[in-house]
């Protein structure tokens, strides 16, 4: 998976204000709206505030625009709409709820996935 300069400047943002288990996922293959989903954990609604807030900054020195912006009030969910990139700023107990990372997998390892979690130990 090759990522494009927006992708990989998005992720060097969110390591720059310590974001955790940043996953990038292609969805190229899924949907046309978009073509990367950053999923990054923050510890607070105030650091990911502050990822939100470095991610633009970032994102806005390379020329790129911000689409928008939801979820800052809060905190626990912040969506940063990058265009072809989406970041989803996520506190841990959210991020689990919601489980990005299997919604957009590829059908083939979301069965996997699931497969193995069903197997008797």
């Amino acid at each position: 998976m090759k990522l494009d300069k927006l992708a990989k400047a998005a992720v060097a943002a969110l390591e720059d204000i310590k974001g955790r288990d940043i996953v990038v996922l292609d969805v190229r293959k899924m949907t046309s709206l978009f073509d990367w989903i950053i999923v990054v954990s923050a510890d607070s609604a105030r650091q990911g505030k502050a990822l939100a807030d470095h991610l633009q900054e970032k994102a806005k020195a390379l020329g790129a625009r911000v689409h928008g912006v939801e979820g800052v009030q809060t905190g626990e969910w912040v969506l940063v709409d990058l265009g072809s990139v989406v970041v989803h700023i996520m506190q841990p107990a959210i991020r689990k709820h919601y489980d990005l990372e299997t919604l957009w997998a590829p059908p083939a390892r979301a069965r996997r996935r699931r497969a193995a979690a069903a197997a008797p130990a």
